[in-house]
């Protein structure tokens, strides 16, 4: 049964931490583009006092610059004959959270609030998921999502590892230790640090395991309704990183790290209900499992309107070079049931029957990939939009089914062009999330790399 969260630190709890000297900071925070989160540290009895309140400000650029915060022009929303102004942050008090790893630290997520309009910023990550969860529930569902994060550990510090251009690091394992027991064991002081403090945050945790790669891994958290997954999914990545620094390590979320080695994606699991039912089920016949017009339109949609979304899955140019055949990352657009060559692998039965998409890596924002994934369905669900035939066998052979963009600059172009994003996001939003997506592909294509030099440097 799905059931709705609740606060993981009450506003009563947490005054009386702070009243025991037990919270002394509170770190109050949204996310950007990226991802990232973003904000200011309060004290904890000011923000007690004040910031539950009357909130705080941040300057609007913070949704306009790029990985290194450097303002990019052409912006609408903010740029420099603007002024850049601010906006309001509205702590969320449902996600207040303490922050366990963290020394006498409570967390809380915010919304972008227009300072002049006081609506919700349509630009930013958490508006943009919240909006598409409006529409489900005017339509009577709710939506539950999980996602798994893969990631990937070494022995390098955070500053080593810049120090060293990312060269040469040493992965935490020396083999593929896929599920293997004594491997994971070698890091599992790592892994138990961050699955007690995730738990003691109020995200609460699945299990974790040892991933294909060289020093991969996955942690896996519970499901929840959709926002507060989200606001999970960007708690977990804070958590991991901080305690990796705190014990002079690191991890990285990049889509692929080493062209030799697999990716890390962030496969999303969902489901559609209504009240306590799952609305995917029904006495419908579909491939062997027994699913509602529900089910099978959302499907549909959600495959349909994968180009139409892509950069919201895939959105850095590294992310693309995760999808290669054979790789256990997805390439073409299809489904099936327990499969896990196709884009789409359907799993469970009865109420826990949902849809994994394969397709995001670990490098999406969590509240953009759902936003995609649920405003697909939908529209699937409105227009009645058949899924493909079931497939049965390797996805990868199958080389006449649609495949997944192949570049970013490739995926944009569909995005930007693509009546169905307008239509779903809005107009203001797809402009000013395709020239995200574009200044991005524009940085990457000044920059000269590793393989330019090693390619041309004496044989050209």
């Amino acid at each position: 049964m799905a059931v709705k969260n609740k606060a993981p630190l009450s506003l009563a709890n947490l005054q009386k931490k702070i009243k025991k000297e037990e919270i002394e900071t509170i770190v109050v925070a949204f996310t950007d583009h990226y991802g990232r989160l973003v904000g200011k540290r309060f004290d904890a009895e000011f923000f007690v006092e004040q910031a539950i309140k009357d909130g705080t400000h941040g300057c609007d650029y913070l949704l306009t610059t790029d990985m290194e915060m450097e303002p990019v022009e052409g912006y609408k929303f903010a740029n420099w004959e603007l002024g850049y102004g601010d906006f309001h942050l509205v702590p969320d008090l449902n996600t207040l959270r303490e922050a366990s790893w963290q020394d006498k630290t409570a967390l809380v997520l915010c919304d972008v609030i227009d300072d002049k309009t006081h609506k919700a910023v349509s630009v930013a990550p958490r508006s943009i998921l919240k909006q598409q969860l409006a529409k489900a529930q005017e339509s009577g569902y709710d939506c539950f999502t999980a996602s798994e994060l893969e990631y990937y550990c070494f022995e390098n510090t955070y500053r080593q590892a810049f120090e060293q251009d990312y060269h040469k690091l040493r992965p935490t394992g020396w083999y593929l230790e896929d599920y293997h027991i004594l491997q994971g064991t070698r890091t599992e002081k790592f892994t138990a640090a961050a699955r007690r403090h995730l738990k003691k945050s109020g995200i609460p945790v699945e299990n974790s395991k040892g991933e294909w790669g060289l020093g991969q891994h996955e942690l896996n958290i519970r499901y929840a309704e959709a926002l507060d997954m989200a606001d999970r999914h960007i708690v977990f990545k804070q958590c991991l990183k901080e305690i990796a620094d705190a014990m002079e390590m690191s991890v990285t979320f990049m889509a692929k790290y080493a062209a030799d080695g697999a990716g890390s994606s962030c496969h999303i699991h969902l489901s559609l209900w209504k009240g306590k039912t799952n609305a995917f089920v029904g006495d419908h016949q579909i491939g062997p499992i027994m699913g509602s017009d529900v089910f099978r339109w959302f499907l549909g949609g959600w495959i349909k309107h994968v180009p139409d979304v892509m950069p919201f899955y895939a959105p850095t140019v590294n992310s693309y070079k995760r999808f290669a055949d054979g790789s256990w990352a997805p390439t073409r657009l299809a489904w099936s049931y327990d499969n896990r060559t196709g884009g789409f692998r359907v799993v469970g039965k009865g109420n826990s029957l949902r849809i994994e998409c394969r397709i995001p890596g670990a490098d999406c924002n969590p509240y953009l990939a759902f936003a995609a994934a649920l405003a697909s369905g939908l529209d699937g669900i409105q227009n009645q939009i058949e899924p493909p035939a079931i497939f049965e066998g390797d996805i990868y052979a199958a080389k006449h089914l649609p495949r997944v963009p192949y570049t970013l600059g490739e995926a944009v172009a569909t995005f930007e062009n693509s009546d169905f994003a307008k239509a779903a996001f809005g107009k203001e939003v797809v402009e000013h999330y395709s020239h995200f997506f574009k200044s991005e592909q524009a940085a990457y294509n000044q920059a000269v790399t590793d393989w330019e030099r090693k390619r041309y440097f004496e044989r050209i």
